[in-house]
């Protein structure tokens, strides 16, 4: 049987159906007008545990806390080609929360991360946005993602519920990454399997000697 593509979105915004909500719709709604899959995870209000650097997954394969959303979002990841991450921009920056879900779960499933396109949308009321997009795309860029751009930075603008809808730019925006990372899917499974570049082994180094 052949393998439908498939995109994990997550809502970093505690507002189950705000303006990243709105804007995340658009990008999978076109992704479903190109044949691609959508699934979306919700960061909701609950808490979502930041990063104590205990290594443990490392040995476990996963992140030693179970009791949020990181482990689910990274078995979520294994069945899934492609990436967006969307938050709403609190103080120039993305919600916390979904920083905390990101780098945990790049940090303890990286290899379900490496290679599979990615984008970040951003959504605000008047400024901040650009850099919480920057924010946002630092983790994919280390782990060999590669970035899905879009006409103009993916930037949606809205402050009261359904606002974003308003915003003609944003959403064609979103509808044309959404095109592009449908184009970039179909290209690296052309024939039914990923083709990716062969790499060189990493190697790391310290600048304290």
């Amino acid at each position: 049987m052949e393998h439908k593509l498939n995109v994990l979105l997550i809502n970093g915004s505690p507002r189950k159906q705000g303006n990243t909500y709105t804007a995340l719709m658009e990008v999978a709604g076109q992704l479903e007008k190109n044949g691609i899959g959508t699934e979306l995870v919700q960061i909701g209000t609950m808490p979502v545990r930041g990063c104590i650097a205990c290594g443990r997954c490392g040995e476990l394969g996963r992140c030693v806390f179970d009791d949020d959303l990181c482990n689910r979002v990274t078995e979520k990841m294994a069945a899934s080609d492609a990436l967006v991450v969307g938050s709403p921009t609190y103080y120039g920056q993305p919600n916390g929360a979904l920083l905390s879900l990101v780098q945990r779960a790049c940090f303890s499933a990286p290899h379900l991360f490496h290679n599979k396109p990615a984008a970040a949308v951003a959504v605000c009321r008047r400024g901040g946005a650009s850099a919480t997009y920057q924010t946002m795309l630092m983790p994919f860029e280390m782990l060999n993602m590669p970035i899905v751009t879009s006409q103009y930075w993916n930037i949606v603008y809205g402050r009261e519920e359904g606002q974003a809808s308003l915003d003609a730019e944003g959403m064609q925006t979103m509808r044309t990454m959404a095109d592009n990372m449908a184009f970039l899917l179909k290209r690296i499974h052309a024939d039914g399997q990923p083709h990716y570049p062969e790499r060189e082994p990493w190697r790391p180094m310290h600048f304290i000697r």
